[in-house]
Parts: C-alpha cells; structure tokens; sequence
C-alpha cells in the first residue's frame, strides 16, 4: 500500500505522528506511512488540531480542508487533504503515481 494516493481530486495520507519533537517537520516514509513530526503534546486533541494545521500548510490549503478520518486517538491515522495547492517534495513522487 501507498503512503499518499490521490482519488477525486483529493489526497488520502497515511500519516505516523510523532508529538512533543523539537520541530515539525514531514520527516519521511516510514513503510507504507508518512512520518509526521510535530511540537504539540499529545494531550485533549492538541496534537491532532496541530498536525492539520501543520499539513495545510505545507499543502497550501485551509485548515478546513485537512481532516482525520481515521485516527483520532491513535498515532497512525489516515487523513483527507482538499483543493491543495502544493505537495512538498518528498511527497510528489506518490502523487504523480496516482494521477
């Protein structure tokens, strides 16, 4: 399985959250996940509003169009990106698959 696909315009991303790092950053493909790192605590939901935000940004999209679909209380989630604008570069190589 792949760690992005994109389906109707959109992109479904298997993302491994690390919370409580020194910085955020897509870190790499960690098998068939996206490794997430991001500075938020994992505490009352912060780490997840923090990993959408961080992932809108770095897809050039609103806040609103990054959610869990699957995941919330877990580290390995599945997450749906809408109308992005960018794919970071370590990421392109799964979305030129896809389409």
């Amino acid at each position: 399985m792949e760690p992005l696909v994109v389906k109707d315009g959109r992109i479904i991303i298997n993302v491994t959250v690390v919370p409580k790092s020194s910085r955020d950053s897509i870190v790499g493909i960690l098998g068939d996940t996206v490794k997430v790192a991001v500075t938020a605590p994992p505490v009352d939901g912060k780490a997840n509003a923090y990993v959408c935000k961080f992932l809108a940004g770095e897809f050039k999209t609103a806040k609103s169009n990054v959610s869990i679909m699957k995941g919330e209380t877990s580290k390995h989630k599945t997450i749906e990106i809408k109308d992005f604008r960018n794919v970071p570069a370590l990421l392109k190589v799964y979305v030129d698959k896809s389409e």
